[in-house]
């Protein structure tokens, strides 16, 4: 159990509440080689060579963690006396193993990524202002350039395109209509890129699955048809998923007239998904984190995606994730990570009009990390 010392500690740590527990096995820790002293500029030092934690439950607002058990070693803690009450400025820790970690809570993302995942009978969100471009300046998603596997999805009893199965390939960062089939009863459609955006072209006509606000957009390479007027199609379209991917969530939401389809929408509450991709290495950096991922060659970061039913929620498995110089910016605190390996799964579920997330880290490994509440600096790579 947790002792009142151990609890104020925590508390101090982490800035986190403990959760109430069963009483018996729950908020449980230990602390080895404990040392307090000053420091030259009016600071003081907590050492701590060693703090073991198991079964915790800690909550900040409305995000839960629970921590199955977690050991770190060679923390210290800056603190500073601030109106008679100790603050605490930074804390560096060398290393840090961790098993069962699971945080959830309601998400809080880009409208755009929010929008993929809306419920068949959700209505159409209301528009949003844009991000601010000092923030969209800083998206990069590089392990997408050159990231490779299949994506397949089942619709079953679909109104326009009758059960039908949807495989579309990535190679080298990049989708090629040409290559995705659509395939049900009867003759089969085919998928494409227009100017108006992303379209199946069924038996019955064309359906548009996302609207593009304006074109051209990034990453994007546009159908093109035959011989001058002909009514055939020679080239369905391409997408460079990165370049797609960051022009999309730099645009923000609220341009009229983009967005997923009611076809879509209804789609994807009767769609089921699966999918095997293999991430590249490189730089990634989106609302507040960034790292960046390496070990493409001996197969770390490969996602594993799967759902029922892709309007009411998708989930992300990697079996061996790997990030180098991991970081995630608040509004008035900043956590750095060297290294970081992990085995780790990523839950979307949607609710109505709003989503929560599950992200479960089964088992893993930190090293280099530090934390101080100070704003962050530019990243500068």
């Amino acid at each position: 159990m947790a002792t009142p010392l151990a609890s104020s500690i925590l508390q101090l740590l982490l800035g986190v509440d403990l959760a109430a527990s069963d009483g018996t096995a729950g908020n449980r820790f230990a602390i080895e080689g404990l040392a307090w002293g000053p420091e030259k500029d009016g600071t003081a030092s907590l050492r701590i060579d060693q703090l073991e934690a198991a079964s915790l439950h800690l909550t900040s607002g409305e995000l839960k963690l629970e921590i199955g058990r977690v050991a770190v070693r060679g923390l210290v803690a800056q603190i500073r006396s601030e109106a008679g009450a100790p603050q605490l400025v930074g804390v560096e820790a060398r290393e840090a193993e961790f098993s069962g970690l699971k945080l959830h809570g309601p998400l809080r993302m880009p409208p755009r990524l929010r929008e993929a995942w809306a419920t068949a009978h959700a209505p159409a969100p209301a528009a949003e202002a844009p991000a601010p471009q000092a923030q969209a300046d800083a998206t990069s998603l590089a392990p997408l350039g050159t990231a490779h596997g299949t994506i397949r999805g089942k619709i079953t009893d679909a109104h326009l395109l009758f059960d039908a199965d949807v495989t579309v390939p990535l190679r080298g960062g990049q989708i090629d209509f040409n290559d995705a089939t659509v395939e049900h009863v009867g003759p089969d459609s085919r998928m494409g890129v227009s100017r108006l955006g992303i379209y199946v072209d069924a038996p019955d006509g064309r359906i548009y699955i996302y609207q593009f606000a304006s074109a051209p957009l990034a990453g994007v390479t546009f159908e093109r048809r035959g011989a001058l007027l002909s009514p055939w199609i020679s080239e369905r379209g391409k997408l460079q998923l990165q370049a797609f991917a960051e022009s999309m969530l730099r645009c923000g939401r609220g341009q009229g007239g983009s967005g997923l389809t009611e076809q879509a929408r209804l789609l994807l509450g009767r769609t089921s998904l699966s999918g095997d991709l293999q991430l590249g290495d490189g730089v990634f950096a989106l609302s507040g984190l960034q790292g960046r991922l390496e070990g493409r060659d001996a197969g770390r970061n490969r996602i594993g995606l799967h759902s029922e039913a892709v309007g009411r929620g998708v989930t992300a498995q990697i079996d061996s994730l790997s990030v180098r110089d991991a970081a995630a910016a608040g509004k008035s605190a900043h956590l750095r990570c060297d290294t970081l390996q992990a085995k780790l799964s990523l839950q979307l579920v949607s609710e109505g009009a709003e989503m929560r997330f599950v992200l479960d880290l089964g088992s893993g490994t930190a090293a280099g990390l530090r934390f101080d509440r100070s704003a962050p600096q530019p990243d500068k790579r």
